[in-house]
């Protein structure tokens, strides 16, 4: 079932992307309507799985690939029920959910496996939980900033955009992406907080330097700066954004990043499990 979901955000990213060609809405509500369509089959292959296995769908790298493709792509939709005709930020979320979806797919197994030592812990579920809602709301608030990085240049020329966005509708727009961080900067906390109980649970002590931690560290702090920029003016433009879409980029770099250099250098790391 996992193929078919990989395949339908690949639909829906093709939409996405003939809607950003056509500037058609048609095209773009059809677009959403797959999206829809597929969070639907998504969660319905992992409430599957939570039952097959006895336990949260989210405790191995192939199932973790899976919760965030499905979790950033229901926060992109309901973030934007109340946007009216605005497609263009399914594109980043698509090519993240069929990203996450193929490369778990292809490099990972599927089997029910029993569970590592340090994943025995009722922490990390919570930790887990709280570090994925975080995520998904940061890639909808990057995809928005992007978005809006790249229309209102063509707005202040005096270009109509054609995607549902003009001078009207676009600062409220972009306001979601700062109500979005806002939102998840917590979420990020505590998930980082409840990672430091589940570390103590598993290896005895609370924080270790670990390259997983220090980079949970390093995208905590890129978006407290970008909080702390937004209530400056003058840096409430582009060097707001660029602080926006860094945090976006950290937080990859947490969920995936650390793990292959951390393999691929020899880095010491407890996280190295999951790769």
């Amino acid at each position: 079932m996992f193929w078919l979901v990989a395949f339908l955000y690949g639909v829906s990213l093709f939409l996405h992307i003939a809607y950003l060609l056509t500037k058609k809405n048609s095209v773009g509500k059809a677009a959403a309507g797959i999206l829809w369509g597929v969070v639907v089959v998504h969660a319905g292959m992992i409430l599957f799985r939570t039952v097959e296995a006895q336990r949260a769908p989210f405790q191995t790298l192939y199932e973790s690939l899976s919760w965030f493709a499905w979790s950033a792509s229901i926060t992109y939709l309901y973030v934007g029920r109340k946007w009216k005709d605005i497609y263009l930020p399914g594109i980043p979320v698509t090519i993240l959910a069929m990203g996450a979806s193929l490369y778990a797919l292809l490099s990972r197994s599927p089997a029910v496996e029993p569970l590592s030592p340090p994943l025995q812990s009722w922490w990390f579920e919570y930790h887990v939980i709280l570090a994925f809602l975080s995520y998904a709301v940061f890639v909808v608030s990057c995809s928005i900033e992007i978005v809006y990085l790249l229309i209102k240049p063509c707005l202040k020329k005096g270009k109509s955009s054609g995607y549902g966005l003009d001078l009207n509708n676009i600062e409220a727009f972009h306001r979601t992406s700062h109500k979005l961080v806002l939102f998840g900067f917590p979420l990020l906390t505590f998930g980082i907080f409840s990672g430091a109980a589940w570390a103590n649970d598993a290896w005895g002590r609370y924080w270790s330097w670990d390259p997983k931690e220090t980079w949970s560290l390093i995208t905590w702090t890129v978006f407290a700066m970008y909080l702390h920029s937004m209530t400056i003016p003058k840096w409430q433009g582009n060097t707001a954004s660029v602080f926006n879409i860094l945090g976006f980029i950290c937080m990859m770099m947490t969920f995936l990043g650390v793990n292959w250099l951390a393999k691929l250098l020899g880095i010491p790391s407890l996280h190295v499990y999951a790769v």
